[in-house]
C-alpha cells in the first residue's frame, strides 16, 4: 500500500495509508470500530476503488490486474460468516473441485472444524441450510474459514473470523495457521487483541490514519490508541 486513501459518500475512510505485506508473515489490522481496517480488506479485493495511491502486488498496480487474476490470488474470509447451501462438502470443494477427502479432513482439522463435522451422522455428506442456521455461529466461522483454506492462494485474509470462537479453539487455529500457511501471506483483521498479539507486525489504525505499527509489546510500551484498546479488554490494568 502506498499512500493510499479511500473516500466513501466524500467522507474520507483511508488517508495516507502505507505499509507492506510480506511472505511468511501474518500481518493484523486493529482499532475501534470505523477505524477503516475492513475498508483495506474492500480495496485489496477491488470491492471499491481506491481515490489516490497505489496497492502494488509483486510490484505490479492491482489496477492493471483483470479483477479474477487479481481475486484468484487472494482467500477471503468475510466478517459475517457465511457457508452456502447443500453439502458440508460442497463448501470445501467451492474453489478447489479436485479436492481429495483426505485433503478435507486435513483443512478441517486446522480449522478446527473436524470434531463437530465427524460427530454428524452424515458428515462431510451432512446438509447445510440456507446460510447456515443449522448451525452455531461458531460452527459457521470455522467452516467459513475451512473453504477459505481449501482455496489455494498467496494471500489469506480474515476479517474478523474468529470473534465467535472461544479463547482456547482461537488460539488452536491460529498455531494451525502460522505452519500451514508459512509461505503465504495473512492478515488478520480483528477487535480481540489476545487474536493477533503473536502477529509479526500489528498496524493501529484510528480515524482512517495509520497511528503504530510494530509487535504487541512495542506497542503496548508506546501507542496511546492500542494502550486503550488493551485496558479496555482487560489486558492492561
Amino acid at each position: 500500500f502506498v499512500n493510499v486513501s479511500f473516500a466513501y459518500d466524500k467522507k474520507l475512510v483511508l488517508k495516507n495509508i502505507n505499509f507492506e505485506l510480506k511472505p511468511n508473515t501474518v500481518t493484523a489490522l486493529v482499532g475501534s470500530s470505523g477505524s477503516g481496517k475492513s475498508t483495506i480488506a474492500k480495496v485489496l479485493l477491488r470491492l471499491n476503488d481506491i481515490e489516490s495511491g497505489r496497492i502494488l502486488i509483486n510490484g505490479v498496480d492491482a489496477l492493471d490486474l483483470p479483477l479474477n487474476c487479481l481475486r484468484n490470488q487472494i482467500s477471503y474470509t468475510p466478517q459475517k460468516a457465511y457457508i452456502f447451501s447443500g453439502k458440508i462438502k460442497d463448501n470445501f470443494r467451492f474453489t478447489n473441485k479436485n479436492m481429495t477427502d483426505e485433503e478435507m479432513i486435513k483443512i478441517a482439522k486446522i480449522a478446527q472444524s473436524y470434531d463437530f463435522i465427524d460427530s454428524l451422522p452424515d458428515k462431510f455428506d451432512s446438509f447445510v441450510a440456507q446460510g447456515g442456521i443449522n448451525f452455531s455461529g461458531g460452527q459457521k466461522q470455522r467452516l467459513s474459514i475451512a473453504r477459505a483454506l481449501s482455496k489455494d492462494a498467496n494471500i489469506y485474509l480474515f476479517d474478523d473470523s474468529f470473534s465467535a470462537l472461544d479463547y482456547a479453539t482461537d488460539a488452536k487455529l491460529r498455531k494451525e495457521l502460522k505452519t500451514f500457511l508459512k509461505d503465504k501471506i495473512t492478515i488478520i483483521i480483528a477487535q480481540r487483541l489476545n487474536t493477533i498479539a503473536d502477529a509479526d507486525k500489528i498496524i493501529v489504525l484510528k480515524d482512517s490514519e495509520i497511528t503504530g505499527m510494530g509487535t504487541h509489546q512495542e506497542l503496548l510500551e508506546s501507542n496511546q490508541e492500542y494502550i486503550e484498546l488493551a485496558k479496555s479488554q482487560g489486558i492492561l490494568e
